[in-house]
């Protein structure tokens, strides 16, 4: 799933994985080898319970490392693991992490390895919980979740499904490719320069919605996700960040302010307010072309068996941005696909006057609406080229189409000066 890019970056990175004592520890493995692939040096560490269900052997036959459970243990080479262990990796990934891990960690109890190396790290720390639906619905576990989401621990949220003892709902350790794709996003940030610091970027996420009546609306399919990993991406890259967001089925990321904008009316508006303060405005979010002329005030009841419904055009936010630019604004555009997909972005290109264009061909699988991951081609105006990138991620996605802004800005600046 990573690109050379994303490999050259992961080259040099060491993780550090603990394993806690839960059914779902035999899937480490699976993470530990995605790692691997990945590029990244990995390290193991288990608690007493986790080796009831799988044994240190596997780990250390496929890490090619001693497997640290007892930092007392006669055969521990390295006397002050905790130390060593967590102050010289790039991250430290628990998973699975059980109800008792994730408490010991959200109240600083260091009574084995695991915890105490968790309070001796010093590099981001990410957890994949697993446990019973209601262990993980408890409030106690909910409040220590919080605690350590405020003390700055990265969390991938465990999976609804059937559990080992028969229950169903969420809880369900993340599927391991899911793990390894938020453990490579962490480890890419580190490596990643403010090179977009001073730069103020508007985006838009998700899908509107146009009332039908107060029940019944039309829209569509975004999830946002694309949208808040550009809006993630650019904030950890030093930029300020405003994201006007329809409807998602993700939560932002955090340190992005964020306004809500439900329809297409509502969306054109907010940004219309805000143009005036960007560097960068991202058409990411998925607007309506059309909305129903006339809204009813109460729920449309059944009759006929045929209804006709009278649409009319939504203001074009894109447009209205590109031809209303002022200054140094960069704009880009999204174009989401089903057929014909480099035909149709030139045009959105030319015809909008864009900077960039990013499209996918939402029937690849992979690159649909509402998954972890796409497929993408990125037009430039500027230069007249196409960048046809492979499957990935939608965070590293996220990263290339800053790349190729981060150059346009660079290019942009140069020509003022050599004009000069």
């Amino acid at each position: 799933m990573s690109d050379q890019s994303t490999l050259e970056k992961l080259a040099s990175k060491k993780v550090a994985l603990g394993i806690t004592g839960g059914i779902a520890s035999y899937k480490a493995a699976e993470i530990l080898r995605g790692l691997q692939r990945a590029g990244c040096e990995v390290r193991v560490a288990m608690t007493k319970r986790a080796c009831e269900f799988i044994q240190p052997l596997t780990f250390r036959a496929l890490s090619g490392s001693h497997v640290i459970v007892d930092d007392y243990a006669p055969d521990n080479p390295d006397p002050i693991a905790h130390i060593t262990f967590s102050q010289s990796v790039d991250l430290l990934l628990i998973a699975p992490a059980t109800a008792n891990i994730i408490a010991k960690f959200a109240n600083g109890v260091a009574d084995d390895f695991l915890t105490s190396t968790y309070l001796a790290s010093t590099a981001p720390v990410l957890i994949a919980p697993a446990m019973n639906t209601t262990m993980w619905e408890h409030p106690a576990t909910q409040r220590n979740l919080q605690q350590l989401k405020s003390d700055g621990v990265h969390i991938v949220e465990p999976d609804a499904g059937e559990m080992a003892c028969g229950t169903i709902g969420p809880g369900r350790l993340s599927e391991p490719d899911t793990i390894v794709a938020a453990a490579i996003d962490l480890l890419i940030s580190s490596t990643t320069s403010l090179d977009l610091a001073g730069e103020h970027v508007l985006i838009t996420v998700g899908a509107t919605r146009e009332e039908l009546d107060p029940v019944r609306f039309i829209s569509n399919r975004s999830s946002g996700r694309m949208g808040f990993a550009l809006a993630d991406a650019a904030r950890r890259r030093g930029a300020e960040v405003t994201v006007v967001s329809g409807f998602t089925t993700v939560e932002p990321p955090q340190g992005i302010r964020v306004i809500h904008a439900p329809s297409a009316a509502d969306m054109h508006a907010a940004v219309m307010g805000q143009i005036s303060k960007a560097t960068i405005f991202i058409a990411a979010a998925a607007v309506a072309d059309y909305r129903p002329a006339q809204r009813a005030a109460n729920k449309i009841k059944k009759g006929s068996d045929r209804v006709e419904l009278a649409l009319e055009r939504t203001a074009d936010i894109l447009a209205d941005v590109a031809a209303k630019r002022s200054g140094r604004l960069l704009v880009i555009g999204f174009a989401a696909e089903t057929s014909d997909v480099k035909e149709n972005a030139r045009k959105k290109l030319m015809s909008k006057n864009l900077d960039v264009v990013v499209a996918n061909d939402v029937t690849q699988a992979g690159a649909g609406f509402d998954t972890n991951t796409n497929i993408i081609s990125i037009f430039t105006r500027d230069a007249g080229e196409v960048i046809d990138l492979p499957l990935m991620t939608k965070a590293e996605a996220a990263q290339r189409v800053l790349d190729q802004l981060v150059l346009l800005r660079q290019s942009r600046l140069s020509s003022v000066s050599s004009a000069r």
